[in-house]
């Protein structure tokens, strides 16, 4: 397999608490080049498809609550044009058992680490370093 990614039936075995296919993804990302590129990287490489994205807390926060049974995973940064991915965090402590929030920031210093798990995220990724970790993260489920 290309690039050493584990075949279709070792990813589909792998899976516990996620859909086989696809996971139904909402990214919180305020900036349009690394929001593209994430969902370019990640629907070519994982069972991730893109069900739509918010720039801000209040967008997320609403699309998220209001289509509950809608998703699978949602991917957050932390800043945001307004808001933060903290209030996102948050609003989704309600969420269904299989539901995942992941944090994605160029911020994610232990404290940040710290505080995100505090508020429920199932995992904190650095852009700069841990892109291989979400991409294994959003295989595994």
């Amino acid at each position: 397999m290309c690039g050493g990614r584990r075949s279709l039936l070792q990813r589909t075995i792998s899976v516990t608490n996620w859909p086989l296919s696809p996971v139904r993804t909402y990214f919180v990302e305020d900036n349009p080049t690394i929001r593209e590129n994430l969902i370019a990287t990640l629907e070519e490489l994982t069972d991730v498809q893109a069900v739509g994205f918010a720039e801000t807390q209040d967008q997320a926060n609403a699309w998220l609550t209001g289509h509950a049974g809608q998703w699978d995973l949602a991917v957050v940064d932390l800043f945001l044009k307004q808001g933060s991915g903290l209030g996102v965090l948050a609003a989704c402590q309600e969420r269904a058992p299989g539901q995942k929030v992941v944090v994605l920031t160029n911020y994610a210093t232990p404290d940040i680490r710290a505080r995100c798990t505090q508020l429920g995220a199932d995992a904190v990724f650095d852009k700069s370093n841990d892109i291989d970790a979400l991409i294994d993260f959003c295989m595994a489920g």
